[in-house]
């Protein structure tokens, strides 16, 4: 039996599984022109909080009683699109199905022999593109710099992490437990904040980065932004990637003014969208893929089976339980 996960209401703070509804469907029939696709791996992802939220925005909010959507690696069942044959794997933005039919547009084919299936959803994919294009394009990182990294046992933080030593970087990562930060220093951080136990993060980062932050890259928001600012070097860049510390907040939060900062240290602040670079995308991905190929790229997946449990490896997303990319397995 086909299903379908509908989005059922917006949540007020953190998303639960009631916001969420299954729905049975009949198996799709493939008509001229379209792919028959059964879904395999799902990525969820912080930013699909936002798209919750009935603003506007870079991207669409969700439509209630519509299916919800994000990068899912699909197979290809059955083909009538002379672009598709029948057992291609496809990575694109796709609805939350266990098969649907599509026009094939958007949709990229993935080479498994490359890498795993699940790899194209992240270090492959839009995380790690993220990662690398935010420090090519804002972050400009130098040789003998430091980065600071926060939300740093996530998807993106832990491949900026990495990226800053293979450049050559003095590399700080700021996680949620003793275990993220052993992890992250696994994969060559030079030292971790777990921001759980630390009283004082502002002193926590000057403790541990004595000549400043040159680059810091934030996935959190927040006070931990916050305590980073008061960290930057002159000329210091800080690459706004997320802000998963407040997104479930009902009323957004206030926090030290950074434009005295920002002035004083002749510092950038600048946001960053990875669709706004896609004409960077293929070059990007070669970067990866020889980076991973040759040992200096690591990552990890924190996996969980089943489609029945998509909603709950979401909502389990603002509790950190995931180190790495977060993804379903169907």
């Amino acid at each position: 039996m086909n299903q379908q996960i509908l989005f059922k209401s917006r949540p007020e703070g953190k998303p639960g599984n009631d916001n969420f509804q299954f729905e049975d469907l009949q198996d799709p029939e493939c008509q001229d022109g379209k792919i028959l696709l059964e879904a395999k791996y799902v990525s969820v992802d912080p930013y699909l909080r936002g798209r919750m939220r009935d603003e506007k925005s870079y991207i669409p909010p969700f439509d209630i009683g519509k299916p919800l959507e994000s990068m899912v690696v699909a197979k290809v069942l059955n083909s009538k699109n002379s672009n598709f044959q029948e057992g291609d794997r496809v990575v694109g933005m796709l609805d939350w199905k266990k098969k649907q039919v599509h026009d094939g547009k958007n949709l990229r084919k993935i080479d498994t022999r490359l890498a795993p299936a699940p790899a194209f959803l992240g270090v492959l994919g839009l995380t790690g593109l993220t990662a690398y294009l935010a420090l090519e394009k804002i972050g400009k990182l130098k040789e003998g710099e430091t980065l600071l990294v926060s939300g740093a046992a996530g998807a993106v933080g832990s491949i900026v992490g990495q990226i800053g030593k293979i450049k050559n970087c003095k590399v700080v990562g700021i996680a949620g437990s003793d275990e993220k930060i052993a992890k992250i220093k696994s994969w060559g951080f030079d030292d971790g904040i777990n921001y759980k136990t630390t009283t004082n993060m502002k002193e926590a980062i000057k403790e541990r980065c004595p000549n400043g932050v040159d680059v810091y890259f934030d996935n959190v928001g927040g006070k931990i932004l916050d305590a980073s600012l008061q960290n930057i070097n002159k000329f210091g860049r800080i690459i706004n990637c997320g802000a998963i510390s407040i997104y479930n907040e009902t009323e957004q939060p206030t926090g030290p003014r950074p434009e005295g900062i920002l002035i004083k240290k002749s510092a950038l602040m600048q946001g960053f969208l990875v669709r706004d670079h896609v004409e960077d995308f293929e070059a990007a991905i070669q970067q990866l893929g020889s980076w991973l190929k040759d040992g200096k790229l690591e990552y990890e997946e924190t996996i969980v089976e089943g489609f029945e449990n998509i909603p709950q490896a979401f909502i389990d997303l603002f509790d950190g339980k995931n180190t790495g990319k977060m993804l379903v397995k169907i």
